[in-house]
């Protein structure tokens, strides 16, 4: 109960904090990682289709003023993110995708309140991030679904508005 409470307590208080302009919406677009190949099955690259995914993402968010990128430290989420940060000029920064939830999301609402940030994870990850970050229901990511995109705003009051599409 007192995780559930802790990221609108810290929100508030980000947005109290006066680090953005009044008014910046923070925005975070969430996606699983591109295709990945069958081997090694303990932390598998991405494969062509993936790779060519991974530079889709890029050109998608090219004109996204972001500030920064996360990944969890596999390979996968690493070469999702990878194509974009190099185009940025940012470095991908890791993030542990066992943790709850709710201390993910706060931690990095807390660093980029009022920025623009991606989120590279998993199926069984993203869901609940994006869940979390928008305290909204989302649905499970089948394993074979990889081009979504969910982008999930959250104003200065603290309301969230999600929208998703494909890539």
């Amino acid at each position: 109960m007192r995780r559930l409470l802790l990221l609108p307590l810290l929100i508030l208080l980000s947005a109290c904090a006066g680090l953005p302009k009044p008014g910046s919406d923070t925005v975070f677009i969430v996606v699983r990682h591109a295709e990945k190949a069958e081997a090694p099955a303990e932390d598998p690259p991405l494969t062509a289709a993936g790779r060519a995914r991974a530079q889709a993402l890029a050109t998608l968010l090219a004109d996204v003023p972001l500030s920064a990128i996360y990944s969890t430290a596999t390979r996968r989420t690493r070469e999702t993110a990878r194509p974009l940060a190099d185009a940025k000029g940012l470095e991908v920064r890791e993030y542990d995708g066992s943790a709850p939830p709710t201390e993910t999301v706060t931690v990095m609402h807390l660093r980029h309140v009022g920025q623009q940030v991606l989120v590279v994870g998993h199926s069984n990850t993203v869901p609940m991030l994006v869940s979390t970050l928008c305290a909204c229901p989302v649905r499970p990511i089948d394993e074979s679904v990889y081009g979504e995109v969910y982008e999930v705003r959250i104003r200065a009051d603290g309301d969230a508005r999600l929208s998703k599409r494909e890539f």
